[in-house]
């Protein structure tokens, strides 16, 4: 295969919802840590989430001041800062927004290594931001001028990282891409037994406007598991 195995591992609540309220409950707590525990059984060496969720819990909301930057134009060419990571952590970032200050994720629990930063980019990143990410080390490649395409993306992850499986963890935007792309091979997903029931919150797959008309996809059920406290771990996959 030309490009990773991708298993889209996530925690929904009943109603599908990836974010809310009910990951506040203190009940959700168990199942959020099944979740952290289930990751490393995959052996995957590189993981993947959206700007959103990056900003969330990695840079926590930094912004760069690159404003005053006078930076020569740097052409649009994928920058390798690290070929033989343990672990990679690749943040879909199509403008260019992420506010990080060093090369690597830290693990943030047993069950995760410090991860080498990999930005996934458009065309239309800036010149200060990409002489900033070599300046503090972080690897960048470029998935489309203006919109990513994510087939060219997880290719160029294989073929330059010699990356052969990937953890999609969200959110539901950058979920629904890969869907739409026929990208996911396997679905992985914690069942929390609480209703969100938030009208506005993002659920396991979601389209962007931008994208094309998308086509059901079918998911056949591989295994699934009880948990403690009425959860459910089901797995499935797609072929």
């Amino acid at each position: 295969m030309k490009r990773p195995y991708i298993i889209c591992h996530m925690v929904t609540s009943l109603d599908g919802k990836v974010i809310g309220d009910y990951l506040k409950v203190e009940r959700a707590a168990y199942f959020t840590d099944i979740y952290e525990k289930i990751h490393p059984r995959y052996e995957s060496k590189a993981w993947m989430c959206g700007r959103v969720t990056m900003e969330e819990h990695f840079t926590l909301g930094h912004k760069l001041d690159l404003i005053h930057e006078d930076t020569p134009p740097i052409s649009r060419t994928d920058y390798v800062a690290n070929k033989n990571a343990t672990s990679y952590a690749i943040a879909v970032d199509p403008s260019g927004r992420l506010g990080w200050t060093e090369s690597s994720i830290e693990s943030w629990n047993e069950h995760r290594t410090d991860g080498h930063i990999v930005e996934v980019l458009t065309e239309q990143v800036s010149d200060a931001y990409l002489s900033h990410l070599k300046k503090i080390g972080v690897s960048y490649i470029f998935g489309g001028k203006e919109q990513l395409n994510f087939t060219v993306v997880v290719e160029k992850l294989k073929n330059l990282f010699s990356i052969d499986k990937i953890m999609l963890e969200g959110g539901g935007f950058l979920n629904g891409s890969f869907l739409n792309e026929g990208l996911i091979d396997e679905l992985s997903l914690i069942l929390v037994p609480i209703a969100d029931g938030a009208s506005n919150s993002v659920t396991l797959f979601e389209t962007s406007p931008f994208l094309n008309k998308t086509k059901p996809v079918n998911f056949f059920l591989k295994e699934v598991k009880k948990l403690d406290d009425s959860g459910l771990w089901l797995k499935y996959v797609t072929k």
